[in-house]
């Protein structure tokens, strides 16, 4: 059935985080959710919890982990089985859960910035020694590609003289939208192996795929991959369900699951009722038909951003990203030459209204770029594409 992407929901009006933080004049493209109405199944199974009229302590089913295994051998072939599914309240506590589970005080964790802003907490949440691998890019016609640096990735482990015992990989990479090859991610985890490192693989934008290509989990490279891999999903990117507060770990490691499991029930307790109803639901197949349809849209607001931004910023640089629906924008040039003064991110803010994620906080030198999210309706974006353009040209 045809779903209507380019509807607009009035959003201000409920408690979002990404619409009531700015005043009501700012368009928003900042916090990682969608603002399209999240599939129908998903919104039926929650309504008829609420009509049952108790909502009381619920925990992780065997049906529930039934589910999200058979969605792994549906979309990848992954043969999961459904004893290594843990439940947690969401990908971010996830990592923070594993790496409490795998490092004592002191250890190393291995991030590779630009990355999302939550790994830069974990070092300090637990006691760690923050290692960094920090990616490259290649630039073409103002087109920019993250680039793998294998020399520089090994060189980071064991650096800052503490062991490294967690690599903390976002995959799909979250903010450049970069979905890895199978050679890029076999040559990380042989790295990886090969230093006795635990990867916990945060795939939380994995069904996000542009380019119509599939996603490849980390722990189906080989079963001595498997075996040093913690593999974190959540059905809240895919089918915008964020506030819903639901993930999944995915452990095959016997002992390592015995340690996530006693880290996470110490720290979080379970998961909500209403997040393990909706992430069923999610993954259960029910909502592919939505899915469907939502990723051509994004491909072409994708294509459609690229397209005004080569047109109408002839000196920004920034990514088309094959996963995600996140843009990386450099306006390092604009910066420079005086038309944007101060940071991008307050710029835009207060010169076009338009509200975007800074740069800043995902790593070292990018306090000149700005994340968008183009998880809207067309209309949305491009009146916001609009008035960045109006405000840096003085139009």
């Amino acid at each position: 059935m045809p779903y209507n992407f380019d509807e607009i929901i009035e959003r201000r009006t409920s408690n979002s985080l990404k619409w009531i933080q700015y005043p009501a004049d700012v368009l928003p493209f900042s916090a990682a959710d969608m603002d399209f109405r999240t599939p129908q199944p998903v919104l039926d199974a929650l309504q008829a919890t609420l009509q049952h009229g108790v909502i009381g302590y619920e925990f992780l089913t065997r049906r529930t982990q039934e589910v999200v295994a058979a969605r792994m051998e549906r979309l990848y072939g992954w043969q999961v089985d459904p004893d290594w599914i843990i439940a947690t309240p969401g990908v971010v506590s996830g990592f923070n859960i594993a790496a409490r589970a795998v490092c004592s005080v002191g250890d190393g964790v291995l991030i590779q910035p630009p990355v999302y802003m939550m790994f830069y907490s974990v070092y300090k949440n637990i006691g760690l020694t923050q290692q960094v691998a920090p990616f490259t890019f290649m630039e073409k016609d103002r087109i920019l590609y993250p680039q793998l640096d294998l020399e520089t990735f090994s060189a980071a482990f064991h650096s800052n003289n503490a062991k490294t015992r967690v690599f903390l990989l976002c995959h799909p990479h979250n903010p450049t939208g970069q979905a890895f090859t199978r050679d890029e991610l076999k040559e990380m985890a042989e790295i990886c192996l090969q230093n006795d490192t635990v990867i916990v693989s945060d795939e939380i934008h994995s069904e996000l795929i542009l380019d119509g290509s599939k996603h490849i989990p980390m722990a189906t490279l080989s079963p001595e991959i498997a075996d040093k891999t913690i593999t974190l999903i959540a059905g809240s990117k895919t089918f915008n369900t964020a506030g819903l507060f639901c993930a999944f770990a995915i452990i095959p490691n016997a002992d390592l699951r015995a340690k996530f499991t006693t880290a996470n029930d110490q720290v979080t307790g379970h998961v909500s009722s209403m997040g393990l109803i909706g992430a069923e639901t999610a993954f259960s197949g029910d909502c592919d038909d939505w899915l469907a349809e939502l990723l051509p849209y994004l491909k072409s607001n994708r294509d459609f951003m690229a397209e005004y931004l080569v047109e109408n910023f002839p000196d920004l640089r920034f990514t088309i990203p094959n996963a995600t629906y996140l843009a990386w924008l450099d306006f390092s040039e604009y910066v420079k030459s005086g038309k944007i003064q101060g940071l991008p991110f307050d710029f835009f803010l207060q010169e076009a209204k338009v509200a975007l994620t800074n740069g800043k906080p995902f790593g070292e030198g990018c306090e000149n770029i700005v994340r968008l999210n183009f998880a809207c309706p067309r209309s949305m974006l491009a009146e916001g594409l609009e008035r960045m353009h109006k405000a840096v040209y003085k139009l």
